[in-house]
């Protein structure tokens, strides 16, 4: 149909609600050219029904508001933030040392390698020998070692030593000193070990290592000789009843308790006069000469007069528990008349201590 196709070239896309209003405007108009049954002019002109199509879109478009443009989004600048300033407060500083420190040891002691002066670890010994051990020690404290220091047993075997040695003279911070100490090898075959440490004027130990504390040693082996050859000159079958022999100033058996004082010039107990003193030390009981009398062991064999004349006799004390069932040693009391004194018999649990003794009329 030809107004169809005029209504179709005049539609132009503006909006869906314009469309709808076109489409509507264009049903109309058709509607409106369908035949009725009233007499109408066959034909229709075509000029006739451009303008009334065109007038009619002319008045739907003046009663369609007009669209209204959305406001485009107007983007609003932030404010940046204000700008990192670095402050120059200063830090305070301690006013302290971080580091704490040390207060100086007043008494510690120090051993290189050359500790060992004499009698390096695992010297052999013959049973009975005796020896000198010598320490070298160095004074890294603060104080000086007056003769009043001296160098003391703490434990172990004290090997026939004095159970205190002390010190020649000053050592002051910094220097070195020999220590000395006069020991006896025990009579049975072993290894023996004996700790020693310093002791100041305040009867204070102290030793030697990092914490000042440990102990310096003294370490031996005792070994037996391959062929024992004693050539005593006279032989004596000791008995607990000896009778004395022509010569003879004191002589007998001797039973002693700890505590207990023996006068080897008369082989009596507690009278007053003091050669031979029976202590007991710690778990140790030691038998120390007194009043000038000295001692030393001989051995498994008894001596003459010429042995114990000439044999080195030190006033030191002598370890029981480091001694067997019958030993001999040497003595020298206080009057100075030579003897011996053999070990006849020990108890260990009750320290009661047996002895003969022997002492010599002819010094």
């Amino acid at each position: 149909m030809n107004t169809q196709r005029v209504v179709s070239a005049f539609v132009f896309p503006t909006s869906k609600r314009l469309w709808l209003l076109i489409l509507a405007t264009c049903l109309g108009l058709t509607a409106c050219n369908l035949p009725v049954k009233t007499s109408l002019t066959p034909t229709m002109d075509v000029t006739q029904a451009y303008r009334t199509v065109a007038a009619r879109l002319t008045q739907a478009l003046s009663l369609t508001p007009p669209l209204t443009p959305l406001p485009s989004p107007v983007l609003q600048p932030t404010t940046p933030p204000p700008p990192l300033t670095a402050t120059n407060t200063a830090i305070p500083m301690p006013t302290q040392s971080p580091f704490p420190t040390s207060t100086p040891v007043c008494d510690r002691a120090a051993g290189g390698a050359d500790i060992d002066v004499t009698i390096p670890d695992d010297a052999p010994m013959q049973p009975g020998q005796a020896f000198t051990k010598i320490w070298r020690l160095t004074n890294t404290g603060a104080c000086v070692w007056t003769s009043e220091y001296d160098v003391v047993w703490f434990s172990g075997e004290s090997l026939g030593a004095a159970l205190s040695v002390p010190l020649s003279g000053n050592v002051a911070p910094g220097q070195t000193v020999d220590v000395a100490v006069d020991m006896v090898a025990p009579q049975q075959a072993g290894s023996y070990q004996g700790y020693w440490k310093l002791r100041n004027a305040s009867n204070v130990l102290f030793g030697i290592g990092p914490s000042g504390m440990a102990s310096f040693w003294v370490r031996i082996v005792v070994v037996q000789p391959l062929t024992a050859t004693p050539t005593p000159t006279l032989t004596v079958t000791i008995t607990p009843s000896l009778t004395p022999t022509v010569g003879s100033k004191a002589s007998g058996p001797a039973t002693l308790n700890p505590g207990d004082v023996l006068d080897l010039d008369t082989n009596s107990l507690n009278s007053g006069d003091e050669d031979l003193s029976y202590q007991l030390s710690g778990t140790s009981h030691l038998l120390d000469p007194v009043s000038g009398a000295a001692m030393a062991v001989f051995g498994n064999s008894q001596p003459t007069l010429a042995n114990c004349q000439t044999i080195t006799l030190i006033a030191d004390a002598f370890t029981v528990e480091n001694l067997t069932i019958g030993t001999y040693l040497c003595y020298r009391t206080s009057m100075g008349l030579p003897g011996w004194t053999r070990l006849t018999g020990f108890d260990a649990s009750s320290g009661v201590l047996n002895l003969e003794i022997f002492t010599w009329a002819i010094p």
